[in-house]
């Protein structure tokens, strides 16, 4: 009688499956492919290599661990997939964080880069208007939203919390090593500018 529950709930979980998945392979899939098209609008696609999208082997593992876990617990706890008011609050976050991070980078233009500048070009200028006169990183407060969603979007509750710790720890230490060069490119008005307005990620000043 268990096991026949059991297959029961399997079989309910599957449309939840196909919907959760699906989700997130077009949410992965925008992100990083919208990622490369702006890059290379933005600067030319001369400048852009595929680098752009993205896709490191930590984000690669981390990835194929949050796809492992998912087919784990709805194997074992399918009931924990059919969360949907989680689910959707996931995907509303992701559909969140995606337009703040490509406003970002969309309101930057020229300014916008992948990696941290260290020598100050004549195009760097400093950006305070659009959604940045609301965060000085609303690029990085947009994937903290969008890669901790993906994970709630799945139920994955293990994945969502590791997600939401590495990435915060991620721009916990880089936003002071890039604020150390924007102060030297922009001296008091980048001071003025950070005394005014949050990072955009939580508990970093």
């Amino acid at each position: 009688m268990k096991s026949e529950v059991s297959g029961l709930m399997m079989l309910a979980a599957v449309p939840s499956a196909c919907r959760q998945l699906s989700q997130m392979f077009l949410a992965v899939f925008f992100f990083h492919s919208s990622e490369y098209v702006l890059a290379a609008a933005i600067h030319g696609r001369s400048k852009v290599n595929l680098g752009s999208l993205l896709i490191s082997k930590a984000y690669v593992f981390a990835m194929m661990f949050s796809w492992l876990e998912y087919v784990v617990e709805i194997a074992l706890f399918p009931g924990l997939k059919e969360y949907w008011w989680i689910s959707n609050l996931g995907l509303v976050m992701v559909i969140i964080g995606e337009i703040i991070r490509k406003l970002a980078i969309i309101t930057a233009g020229l300014a916008f880069t992948h990696l941290i500048k260290v020598y100050h070009e004549e195009h760097h200028n400093l950006i305070t208007h659009g959604v940045y006169r609301f965060f000085r990183h609303p690029s990085y407060t947009g994937f903290l939203i969008w890669s901790v969603g993906t994970q709630i979007m799945l139920c994955n509750p293990i994945s969502a919390t590791g997600f939401a710790i590495v990435v915060w720890r991620f721009f916990a230490q880089r936003i002071p090593y890039e604020e150390f060069f924007l102060r030297q490119f922009f001296g008091s008005k980048y001071e003025e500018y950070a005394l005014r307005t949050p990072s955009g990620v939580p508990f970093v000043k």
